[in-house]
């Protein structure tokens, strides 16, 4: 049986919706630091991808260090820190209702949601940012 991740399901959906859109590969690192064999495989897979953005959803801030420790030294144009966008748009977490959106809360709806995990990176973290 074959394992999707958030990174195949977000493919999946984005292709669906944007007909064209050219994802020419995805990525689920480990949970843990990438040794000298996973760090060169991935170099060479995103040499021969071609891609000019590395779209990074790691958590914060986790991908922030990802991207801090592999800009150079990856052949991309750019990297974006995007957070939980890719399992909102795959699907796979709630969005905040409208009004919470248009009021720049969502913040808040994903604490009260998910508070063990996220009291720390919301309450300490992210003001010191």
């Amino acid at each position: 049986m074959e394992v999707r991740g958030v990174a195949e399901e977000l493919r999946e959906e984005l292709t669906r919706r944007f007909p064209g859109l050219q994802i020419v590969g995805t990525y689920t690192p480990p949970f843990r630091p990438l040794n000298s064999g996973e760090e060169e495989s991935l170099r060479l897979t995103t040499g021969r991808s071609k891609g000019d953005i590395l779209w990074c959803g790691l958590s914060t801030p986790k991908q922030e260090r990802f991207m801090a420790a592999y800009i150079g030294r990856l052949p991309v144009k750019m990297m974006v820190g995007v957070g939980a966008a890719f399992d909102l748009l795959s699907g796979n977490l709630d969005e905040a209702p409208n009004w919470m959106k248009r009021c720049g809360l969502q913040w808040l709806y994903r604490l009260i949601k998910e508070p063990r995990r996220l009291w720390r990176r919301y309450l300490s973290n992210n003001p010191a940012f």
